[in-house]
């Protein structure tokens, strides 16, 4: 439909008086990527998407789409579309002027902005609603009809904020795959900011993490779930325990860390020395329950609670001086041997699937 160009974000920061909401963050999102911006509430992830599409200025930095520095450019001439969260369709218009308005704008003759509105319609299986106002859609039609006006403008990339937030969670999940298809087949970037892990994991190609205003890690879905970079990516994608302590030994093929109850734990072979503070993840799924613990490779907890989610079992345990510690197990696994609330219980795992994570950068 379109072609597609790179994104590149240069030490782009966002300031509102003395609060900064973005830090100088760099960024290069490759051509044909669909790129989600995860985060909890407030860490920067949709002003820096508004940066992206123009509707905020920049403070610092430059935004460059393919050769073309677009920092200082009015949203239109950007080669970027928005997708607002309130979609903002125009009651009054039936469907075909929804999606025809920006050419109206442009100057478009009716026949011919007529005649390519029907066309997006049509790749949005909306054709036989054309005449309807936008209050007779459901909300996932009005969801389609506002992409189908974004498209029109032909935009090098697509831009989408919590696009899937005010769907049901059965229509989330079906318009999760229109999204991801339609991003394929038209073959330009999607840049889609969300707070679902879930929802990053299922869509992206390029995963951005970010956290009080700072990126923590870009990386594919793969990367980011079973190697975060930092403790904060670790327990925010809610995969991996957190075990934070101070480096007691380091040696040429491991480290050892100490907790602030006393428990020591190994980890692979680390740079940092003796004295300083190290963090380390573990995945919820690798820990086993019951059994030996090898030295430094477990612990004795108290379970705290138990959560039953059908295909697996949550167990969330105190112990060891970590603040918490969650078991992923199969419910197989767990109505095989059930434990409660109270019950002490022996936990234990592999050296290798202990990862030493990083710091965020200040």
């Amino acid at each position: 439909m379109t072609k597609s160009a790179d994104i590149e974000l240069a030490a782009v920061s966002k300031a509102y008086g003395q609060t900064i909401a973005v830090h100088p963050v760099s960024l290069k999102i490759p051509a044909a990527t669909y790129c989600c911006l995860l985060g909890p509430s407030g860490c920067g992830k949709t002003s820096t998407l508004r940066m992206i599409a123009g509707h905020e200025s920049v403070t610092s930095g430059d935004v460059l789409l393919g050769n073309a520095n677009v920092t200082d450019l009015p949203p239109a001439s950007r080669g970027t579309a928005m997708m607002f969260q309130s979609y903002a369709l125009f009651p009054h218009l039936d469907l075909v002027d929804n999606v025809a308005f920006s050419l109206k704008m442009k100057g478009v003759d009716k026949e011919a902005r007529r005649r390519e509105a029907l066309e997006m319609l049509a790749l949005m299986q909306l054709e036989p609603y054309a005449n309807r106002r936008p209050a007779q859609l459901s909300g996932g039609q009005q969801q389609r009809v506002a992409l189908a006006r974004a498209l029109i403008t032909k935009p090098e990339a697509l831009l989408l904020d919590e696009p899937l937030s005010a769907l049901d969670p059965f229509l989330k999940i079906r318009m999760r795959a229109e999204l991801k298809k339609l991003q394929t087949s038209l073959g330009i970037s999607f840049i889609h900011v969300t707070h679902s892990q879930e929802e990053a994991m299922a869509l992206a190609d390029l995963i951005v993490v970010m956290n009080a205003g700072r990126i923590e890690q870009a990386a594919t879905p793969r990367q980011v779930f079973e190697q975060p970079a930092t403790a904060f990516v670790a327990r925010f994608m809610g995969d991996h325990n957190v075990i934070s302590g101070r480096v007691v030994e380091s040696g040429e093929d491991h480290t050892v860390i100490e907790t602030t109850a006393g428990i020591r734990f190994q980890a692979p072979a680390s740079a940092a020395p003796v004295g300083q503070m190290l963090d380390l993840a573990l995945r919820t799924d690798r820990v086993v329950i019951g059994g030996e613990i090898e030295p430094l490779l477990g612990f004795n907890g108290v379970v705290s609670g138990v959560e039953y989610l059908g295909a697996t079992v949550k167990i969330a345990v105190a112990g060891a001086g970590i603040d918490e510690f969650t078991i992923v197990t199969s419910d197989a696994a767990y109505f095989a041997m059930p434990v409660k609330p109270g019950d002490a219980v022996p936990l234990s795992w592999s050296a290798r699937d202990v990862i030493t994570l990083g710091k965020a950068d200040a």
